[in-house]
């Protein structure tokens, strides 16, 4: 009797992945040699083959798959690891977009073969930095993060890895900063300390962290506010904006591709009038402007010069949270809201 083998979900809560199976000569936990060779089946590493429908684009199938080559003792450490344990800005591509980085696994001094996609760390490897989540096994959160940190190619992108970690309420700073104290002769240690200071726990986006770093490096401004929510007079909310200077009263916005759109640019233009209105001075940053900030800090140093620098007790406009308000700007306050109130708390965020 012919069988076709149908692989299962890799896991009920991954059920678009789907696990690499071996050969089978009787094709009843993977596929026939012939079944391989046809056009259903592709090979994703040696001796090993998943359905040609399988999404090669897809994190959790490129992670799935990486995986299927482990030894007994390591796991997917990295962005991966980050991704696959929930971190939403960890999709696995260089920062053009669309190139996609190497899965790593972390593999203590355990050797094994280099194949395209796969990256092999060979450090000392704690069984405390081993965790399995859905079915995979991965370094910790901590673990994976400094990876990234350590191995970022400059500082920023570091800062950019421990902010995006945060946002995902994957790690707090405190958290890693104990961590990387705890493990100082690594290579990349020095990078992770210098970024560490810098990093916040209520940035939004990557681009948002970005734009933050110019604005405090290269224009020399003092560092603004990661999605402080303004107020009225009367306690009413005018607005969360991506950056601001309480002390200037310049708040600063990131404006992506998404921002074009009519909906989108109706809702921008709405916010920007309600910050004016209140005494504050903006400025945006606009996607070209992350690869030559120039324009974005001669933009930024105009709107400076033109703020108003209002004492507290004569703005129109306030910081201080009125009762009702319940703040989300630490990964602390974030981990303790219930499921009903992160969803509305932070869809906006989401968003």
């Amino acid at each position: 009797m012919w069988v076709v083998f149908q692989p299962p979900a890799f896991h009920p809560d991954r059920p678009t992945s789907v696990a690499p199976a071996r050969l089978d000569a009787h094709g009843l936990v993977g596929p026939t040699t012939a079944q391989a060779r046809g056009p259903g089946w592709r090979r994703s590493s040696r001796g090993l083959y998943v359905p040609v429908h399988t999404d090669q684009q897809d994190p959790d199938q490129r992670i799935v798959e990486a995986a299927a080559v482990l030894p007994a003792y390591g796991g997917v450490t990295g962005w991966a690891a980050l991704h696959w344990l929930g971190g939403h800005w960890f999709g696995g591509l260089h920062r053009d977009g669309r190139t996609p980085r190497d899965v790593c696994l972390a593999t203590g001094d355990i050797h094994i073969r280099h194949q395209p996609g796969i990256a092999i760390c060979e450090e000392k490897l704690d069984p405390r930095d081993l965790t399995v989540v859905d079915g995979l096994r991965v370094t910790t959160a901590l673990r994976s993060a400094l990876f990234e940190m350590r191995y970022a190619t400059n500082e920023r992108l570091a800062i950019v890895t421990m902010d995006m970690a945060a946002y995902s309420d994957l790690v707090s700073i405190e958290e890693m900063s104990v961590y990387a104290a705890a493990h100082s002769s690594w290579t990349g240690i020095p990078q992770t300390r210098e970024a560490i200071p810098h990093s916040d726990e209520n940035a939004w986006s990557p681009p948002e962290v970005l734009m933050r770093l110019t604005w405090r490096f290269d224009a020399g401004r003092p560092r603004p506010l990661c999605n402080a929510p303004i107020f009225d007079r009367s306690g009413r909310h005018i607005g969360t904006p991506d950056l601001l200077d309480p002390e200037a009263g310049v708040v600063g916005e990131y404006d992506g591709a998404l921002h074009l759109l009519g909906r989108q640019r109706a809702r921008d233009v709405r916010r920007e009038a309600d910050f004016r209105s209140v005494g504050l001075e903006c400025v945006t940053m606009l996607a070209p402007d992350l690869m030559d900030p120039s324009h974005f800090v001669r933009r930024l140093h105009a709107a400076y010069r033109r703020a108003s620098y209002e004492p507290e007790s004569r703005r129109a406009w306030t910081i201080d949270q009125p009762a009702w308000w319940i703040p989300t700007d630490t990964v602390a306050r974030r981990r303790a809201l219930t499921d009903v109130q992160r969803t509305r708390l932070l869809r906006r965020r989401a968003a």
